[in-house]
Protein backbone atom coordinates (compact mmCIF):
# COMPACT_ATOMS: atom_id res chain seq x y z
CA UNK A 1 0.00 0.00 0.00
CA UNK A 2 1.30 3.67 -1.01
CA UNK A 3 1.67 5.95 1.61
CA UNK A 4 -1.18 8.58 1.89
CA UNK A 5 0.23 11.92 0.36
CA UNK A 6 1.34 14.53 3.15
CA UNK A 7 1.40 11.78 5.75
CA UNK A 8 5.24 10.51 7.32
CA UNK A 9 6.23 9.08 10.39
CA UNK A 10 7.91 12.88 11.46
CA UNK A 11 4.22 14.13 10.81
CA UNK A 12 2.54 12.01 12.61
CA UNK A 13 5.03 11.71 15.50
CA UNK A 14 4.71 15.48 16.04
CA UNK A 15 0.66 15.00 15.77
CA UNK A 16 1.07 12.37 18.26
CA UNK A 17 3.08 14.39 20.90
CA UNK A 18 0.63 17.18 20.30
CA UNK A 19 -2.16 14.67 20.88
CA UNK A 20 -0.68 13.86 24.22
CA UNK A 21 -0.36 17.26 25.40
CA UNK A 22 -4.41 17.50 25.06
CA UNK A 23 -5.37 14.19 26.21
CA UNK A 24 -2.56 12.68 28.08
CA UNK A 25 0.29 10.47 26.72
CA UNK A 26 -1.65 7.06 28.17
CA UNK A 27 -4.53 8.04 25.12
CA UNK A 28 -2.77 8.33 22.38
CA UNK A 29 -3.21 5.19 19.82
CA UNK A 30 -2.77 4.96 16.51
CA UNK A 31 -6.82 5.20 16.39
CA UNK A 32 -7.14 8.26 17.77
CA UNK A 33 -3.99 10.01 15.52
CA UNK A 34 -5.95 8.32 12.46
CA UNK A 35 -9.35 10.11 13.33
CA UNK A 36 -6.77 13.48 13.82
CA UNK A 37 -5.95 13.27 10.23
CA UNK A 38 -9.38 12.07 9.20
CA UNK A 39 -7.70 8.36 7.64
CA UNK A 40 -8.02 4.71 7.66
CA UNK A 41 -5.58 3.12 10.54
CA UNK A 42 -4.42 1.01 7.98
CA UNK A 43 -3.01 4.17 6.62
CA UNK A 44 -0.96 5.02 9.22
CA UNK A 45 0.62 1.35 9.30
CA UNK A 46 3.26 1.90 6.49
CA UNK A 47 4.37 4.98 9.27
CA UNK A 48 3.73 3.42 12.20
CA UNK A 49 3.96 -0.19 13.33
CA UNK A 50 1.79 -0.36 16.29
CA UNK A 51 0.80 2.83 19.23
CA UNK A 52 3.67 1.12 21.24
CA UNK A 53 6.17 2.09 18.47
CA UNK A 54 3.96 5.42 18.27
CA UNK A 55 4.50 6.04 21.85
CA UNK A 56 8.14 5.03 21.44
CA UNK A 57 8.38 8.29 18.72
CA UNK A 58 6.99 10.35 20.95
CA UNK A 59 9.41 9.77 23.51
CA UNK A 60 12.62 9.81 21.60
CA UNK A 61 11.07 13.27 20.65
CA UNK A 62 10.39 14.36 23.97
CA UNK A 63 13.97 13.26 24.57
CA UNK A 64 15.63 15.42 21.75
CA UNK A 65 13.34 18.72 22.49
CA UNK A 66 14.13 17.99 26.77
CA UNK A 67 17.89 17.71 25.72
CA UNK A 68 18.07 20.56 23.56
CA UNK A 69 16.61 22.82 25.75
CA UNK A 70 18.92 21.26 28.82
CA UNK A 71 21.92 22.11 26.10
CA UNK A 72 20.81 25.89 25.76
CA UNK A 73 20.35 26.39 29.59
CA UNK A 74 23.46 24.77 30.50
CA UNK A 75 25.88 26.63 28.29
CA UNK A 76 28.05 29.10 29.95
CA UNK A 77 26.47 28.12 33.67
CA UNK A 78 27.94 26.00 36.84
CA UNK A 79 27.35 24.95 39.57
CA UNK A 80 23.83 26.10 41.36
CA UNK A 81 23.09 28.09 38.10
CA UNK A 82 23.49 24.75 36.88
CA UNK A 83 21.41 23.25 38.87
CA UNK A 84 18.59 25.66 38.59
CA UNK A 85 18.80 25.69 34.87
CA UNK A 86 18.57 22.16 34.44
CA UNK A 87 15.45 21.58 37.16
CA UNK A 88 13.77 24.82 35.40
CA UNK A 89 14.15 23.36 31.55
CA UNK A 90 12.28 19.98 33.53
CA UNK A 91 9.75 22.08 35.18
CA UNK A 92 9.01 24.39 32.38
CA UNK A 93 9.09 21.44 29.65
CA UNK A 94 6.39 19.24 31.64
CA UNK A 95 4.44 22.68 32.04
CA UNK A 96 4.16 23.43 28.99
CA UNK A 97 4.12 19.73 27.23
CA UNK A 98 2.47 17.30 29.68
CA UNK A 99 2.02 14.50 27.56
CA UNK A 100 5.39 15.18 25.95
CA UNK A 101 6.87 15.26 29.75
CA UNK A 102 5.15 11.49 30.50
CA UNK A 103 6.38 10.55 27.42
CA UNK A 104 10.20 11.18 28.63
CA UNK A 105 9.78 8.71 31.52
CA UNK A 106 8.52 5.95 28.59
CA UNK A 107 10.53 2.97 28.76
CA UNK A 108 12.54 2.02 26.30
CA UNK A 109 14.17 -1.04 25.40
CA UNK A 110 17.84 -1.07 26.02
CA UNK A 111 19.37 -0.49 22.43
CA UNK A 112 16.66 2.20 21.60
CA UNK A 113 17.89 4.07 25.32
CA UNK A 114 21.33 3.78 24.09
CA UNK A 115 20.53 5.50 20.53
CA UNK A 116 18.24 7.96 22.34
CA UNK A 117 19.07 11.78 23.94
CA UNK A 118 18.81 10.17 27.27
CA UNK A 119 22.27 9.69 26.71
CA UNK A 120 22.85 12.98 26.43
CA UNK A 121 20.49 14.08 29.42
CA UNK A 122 23.05 12.24 31.67
CA UNK A 123 26.09 13.46 30.73
CA UNK A 124 24.89 17.17 31.08
CA UNK A 125 23.63 16.24 34.47
CA UNK A 126 27.63 14.26 34.98
CA UNK A 127 29.01 17.69 33.34
CA UNK A 128 26.68 19.78 35.79
CA UNK A 129 28.09 17.64 38.76
CA UNK A 130 31.78 18.13 37.85
CA UNK A 131 31.19 21.72 39.48
CA UNK A 132 30.43 19.53 42.69
CA UNK A 133 33.35 17.55 43.07
CA UNK A 134 31.71 14.39 43.35
CA UNK A 135 33.49 11.05 42.56
CA UNK A 136 31.97 7.61 41.27
CA UNK A 137 29.86 6.49 42.80
CA UNK A 138 28.86 9.39 44.30
CA UNK A 139 27.86 10.79 41.31
CA UNK A 140 25.51 8.11 39.97
CA UNK A 141 23.99 8.37 43.17
CA UNK A 142 23.59 12.16 42.63
CA UNK A 143 22.52 11.56 39.46
CA UNK A 144 19.33 9.41 40.44
CA UNK A 145 18.74 12.28 43.12
CA UNK A 146 18.33 14.76 40.95
CA UNK A 147 16.34 13.24 38.56
CA UNK A 148 13.87 11.64 41.27
CA UNK A 149 13.62 14.94 42.87
CA UNK A 150 12.88 16.99 39.63
CA UNK A 151 10.44 14.33 38.14
CA UNK A 152 8.70 13.83 41.53
CA UNK A 153 8.57 17.39 42.53
CA UNK A 154 7.13 18.18 38.87
CA UNK A 155 4.80 15.06 39.06
CA UNK A 156 3.33 15.72 42.38
CA UNK A 157 2.65 19.59 41.39
CA UNK A 158 1.22 18.73 37.94
CA UNK A 159 -1.10 16.07 39.64
CA UNK A 160 -2.29 19.42 42.01
CA UNK A 161 -0.56 17.93 45.01
CA UNK A 162 0.21 21.57 46.35
CA UNK A 163 -2.25 23.30 45.24
CA UNK A 164 -4.45 23.24 48.18
CA UNK A 165 -1.85 24.65 50.60
CA UNK A 166 1.03 27.52 51.56
CA UNK A 167 4.00 28.52 51.44
CA UNK A 168 3.64 29.01 46.85
CA UNK A 169 4.97 26.16 44.71
CA UNK A 170 7.37 28.70 43.49
CA UNK A 171 8.55 29.40 46.88
CA UNK A 172 9.21 25.78 47.51
CA UNK A 173 10.58 24.85 44.07
CA UNK A 174 13.66 27.54 45.02
CA UNK A 175 14.20 26.25 48.40
CA UNK A 176 14.34 22.37 47.02
CA UNK A 177 16.72 23.82 44.81
CA UNK A 178 18.71 25.59 47.61
CA UNK A 179 18.66 22.32 49.81
CA UNK A 180 19.78 20.34 46.80
CA UNK A 181 23.04 22.70 45.77
CA UNK A 182 23.65 22.42 49.35
CA UNK A 183 23.68 18.65 49.90
CA UNK A 184 26.01 18.50 46.39
CA UNK A 185 28.34 20.36 48.12
CA UNK A 186 28.48 18.68 51.20
CA UNK A 187 27.75 15.25 50.01
CA UNK A 188 28.52 12.68 52.82
CA UNK A 189 30.96 10.12 52.56
CA UNK A 190 29.74 6.66 52.16
CA UNK A 191 29.51 4.54 55.45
Amino acid sequence: MAPRVGLTTERLTQAAATLADEVGFDQVTVSELARRFDVKVASLYSHVRNSHDLKTRIALLALEELADRAADALAGRAGKDALVALANVYRDYAREHPGRYAAAQFRLDPETAAASAGVRHARMTRALLRGYDLDEPDQTHAVRLLGSVFHGYVSIEMGGGFSHSTPDTEETWSRVLDALDALLRTWPPAS
